[in-house]
C-alpha cells in the first residue's frame, strides 16, 4: 500500500484540519509507538518551545499528549500549537518510513489553522514564524469566543444567495447590537455563521423574508473563536497581523505543492505575497467549497488528511460523495450520460451547477486516508 501512495503522489492533494473542540485524537498513540514516538516527540517539543517563547509560560505538549490531556479554549494556544506539532509530525513520519514526499504532490489545502501550518510544510515561512501570527492573537481570539454562537445555515433546495446572506449581516449589525459575519462556505448551499449576543437569532427570525426557498440554521453549542469574521476588528487583530508580519522573516518563496488558498478560493501563494494573503487569513470566511470543486476539477485521485482527528474536511467530501450518488441514483456512476444527470433533479443546488461543473461527477471516486489512522495501520520495523 505504502508503495502504490508514493506512486500516485502526484495526484494527490493534502487537506490539513484546523482547530476543533477536540484536537488529540490518535497523537498519544503515535507518540508512544515504537518507532514513530521519537519523531513524534521532536515536534511537539519544537512547537511547544516556540509557543513558550513566545508567551513566556511554560508549556509542555508531549506531557499533555502523554496524559491525554484534552485541550479547550482557555489553553487555546496550546491546541495551536499541539496541531501544528501534530500534522508536521505525520508529515515526516509519512517521508522517513515510507518515501511519500509531501513537496511532490499535486496540491495542497487547509482549513483555518490548517492552512497557516501548510504555509510552514510548503517552506514559505519556517514553523516558528508561521506559528507567531495565531499565537500572538490566541488570546484575544479566545476572549472574543465570549458571547459569540457559531450556526450553520443550510437550504435543502437551492443554491445559497450569498449576497442576500451578506445584506442581513450587513443589516443586523448596523443595529449596533452585536456583530454577526460569515465564517466559511463549506458547499453551495453551506455556510458557516457567527454572531454575537442575540445577532444569529435576529437572523433567523428574519431570513425567510430575505430568500425564497426555506433556509434552517442550527446553532453549535460549544465555544469558537471568532475567526476569518469581522468580530475580530473588535480586537484591532488583522491591523495587528499586518504589522508583525512587516518584519517577520520569511514569505519570500513560491509554495511547494502549489497551495491553494481558502482565503482567495486560488493558487494565489507567489514568491512575495503570503503576508498579504496571511492578515485576510483573520477576517476572511474560508472558502472550502472552492478547495473541494479545485480538488475534483483537477484530476486529484487521493486525498491525504492530515493532522488529528479530521472530520470537517472529510464530511465534506463525503457529504457531497453521497449527494452526488443519491442524486444519479438509478444509473450507472461509471458510465455517466447526460441523460442520467438531466434526469437527476432530487438537489436543486447540486441539479443547478452540475451542467457547468461535471467535475462534481468525480467525488464517489475519490480515495480518502485519514493519515494517524493510515500511519498506525502500517507495519514499521
Amino acid at each position: 500500500m505504502a508503495h502504490l501512495l508514493a506512486e500516485r503522489i502526484g495526484s494527490t492533494a493534502f487537506a490539513f484540519r484546523g482547530y476543533n473542540v477536540t484536537n488529540l485524537g490518535r497523537s498519544r498513540e503515535l507518540l508512544d509507538h515504537a518507532a514513530y514516538g521519537s519523531i513524534v516527540e521532536r515536534w511537539l517539543r519544537r512547537a511547544g518551545a516556540i509557543c513558550a517563547e513566545t508567551l513566556h509560560k511554560p508549556v509542555d505538549l508531549v506531557a499533555r499528549v502523554r496524559e491525554s490531556r484534552e485541550t479547550s479554549l482557555e489553553c487555546y494556544d496550546e491546541a495551536i500549537a499541539l496541531l501544528a506539532a501534530m500534522e508536521l509530525a505525520q508529515l515526516q513520519l509519512l517521508e522517513n518510513f515510507f518515501g511519500v514526499r509531501y513537496a511532490d504532490a499535486q496540491m495542497a489545502f487547509g482549513f483555518s489553522l490548517g492552512e497557516l501550518v501548510a504555509v510552514a510544510a510548503s517552506a514559505v515561512f519556517e514553523l516558528e514564524q508561521a506559528l507567531q501570527v495565531p499565537l500572538r492573537m490566541a488570546a484575544d481570539c479566545a476572549a472574543l469566543a465570549d458571547g459569540v454562537t457559531l450556526g450553520v445555515l443550510f437550504s435543502r433546495g437551492r443554491e445559497l444567495d450569498l449576497a442576500q446572506v451578506t445584506r442581513l449581516l450587513l443589516e443586523i449589525n448596523l443595529e449596533g447590537d452585536g456583530v454577526a459575519g460569515m465564517s466559511a462556505i463549506l458547499a453551495p448551499n453551506t455556510v458557516l455563521l457567527m454572531g454575537q449576543g442575540t445577532t444569529l437569532d435576529r437572523f433567523s427570525r428574519r431570513m425567510q423574508d430575505y430568500f425564497p426557498e426555506r433556509l434552517y440554521l442550527r446553532k453549535n453549542s460549544d465555544r469558537w473563536p471568532p475567526m476569518h469574521t469581522p468580530l475580530v476588528w473588535q480586537r484591532h487583530i488583522p491591523n495587528r497581523v499586518g504589522l508583525l508580519l512587516h518584519t517577520l522573516p520569511g514569505g519570500v518563496t513560491a509554495p511547494h505543492p502549489p497551495l491553494f488558498s481558502l482565503v482567495t478560493g486560488g493558487f494565489d501563494y507567489n514568491d512575495y505575497n503570503g503576508r498579504s494573503i496571511l492578515i485576510q487569513w483573520v477576517d476572511h470566511p474560508q472558502r472550502l467549497w472552492d478547495a473541494v470543486y479545485e480538488t475534483l476539477s483537477s484530476g486529484v485521485e487521493t486525498v491525504i488528511h492530515v493532522g488529528p482527528d479530521p472530520n470537517l474536511v472529510p464530511a465534506t467530501f463525503q457529504r457531497l460523495k453521497e449527494n452526488v450518488a443519491a442524486q444519479l441514483q438509478g444509473s450507472s456512476l461509471k458510465s455517466l450520460s447526460l441523460r442520467a444527470t438531466a434526469q437527476a433533479v432530487r438537489r436543486t443546488w447540486l441539479t443547478a451547477i452540475l451542467p457547468s461543473r461535471t467535475a462534481l461527477l468525480r467525488a464517489p471516486f475519490i480515495e480518502h486516508i485519514i493519515l494517524e489512522d493510515w500511519l498506525l495501520a502500517q507495519e514499521v520495523a
